[in-house]
């Protein structure tokens, strides 16, 4: 299968669509609602696209986009900012949502800039704790491009507590990993940090 084409959710045989749709029936005629009813009819075929959609992540290898790299001697900090991704929690199957900042130092080969943004999207399409995400995303940086440095830092806000529970929209959870040199130097990390969250280097 070419890189740029990925299996649909409608097509992947690891995805039960029927059994989905069945549990959708039983959720609906479990809160008192009736699954037979015109406007509800089809709403569990959509909802089993939806989850294929969301947790399509569980059947990719991400990794595989920091593959293929490029020789070069650059040896200073790569940050690719503000990349957007939707995720699951894993607790209440609410998605948050947010942005991730994602940095290396280069030792010796660099990956395209598009594909660290894929590898966000991968490792976000699966139900998780958006503290297993973090790692997972920088354990990939490390092993696969054998950087000097990485550090992965997300921000996200939580369904699971703007529309249940506490109910307090506008909170943002951030977490942060690092490896190498973003963890055994201090300027090193503060630098990464500072460029992160610099607003006069935005584009407008």
């Amino acid at each position: 299968m070419p890189d740029h084409q990925e299996p649909s959710e409608s097509t992947n045989p690891q995805v039960d669509l029927p059994r989905i749709e069945a549990a959708v029936r039983e959720i609906l005629a479990a809160v008192g609602e009736d699954p037979n009813r015109d406007g509800l009819l089809d709403t569990p075929g959509r909802v089993a696209r939806m989850y294929a959609e969301l947790f399509s992540g569980l059947h990719l290898e991400p990794g595989r986009h920091l593959e293929r790299v490029f020789e070069e001697t650059y040896d200073e900090m790569v940050l690719v900012r503000d990349i957007s991704f939707n995720s699951m929690c894993e607790h209440h199957l609410l998605p948050f949502m947010g942005v991730a900042h994602v940095g290396y130092i280069p030792n010796g080969k660099v990956a395209g800039l598009s594909k660290l943004a894929r590898v966000v999207e991968e490792v976000s399409k699966r139900p998780q704790v958006q503290e297993r995400m973090t790692h997972t995303i920088a354990d990939l940086m490390s092993s696969e491009l054998n950087a000097k440095g990485v550090i992965v830092v997300l921000e996200a806000e939580h369904t699971c507590m703007t529309i249940r529970g506490i109910r307090k929209p506008g909170s943002l959870t951030i977490t942060s990993a690092v490896r190498g040199l973003f963890r055994t130097s201090d300027s090193t990390r503060d630098e990464a940090m500072a460029l992160i969250h610099s607003k006069a280097s935005r584009l407008i």
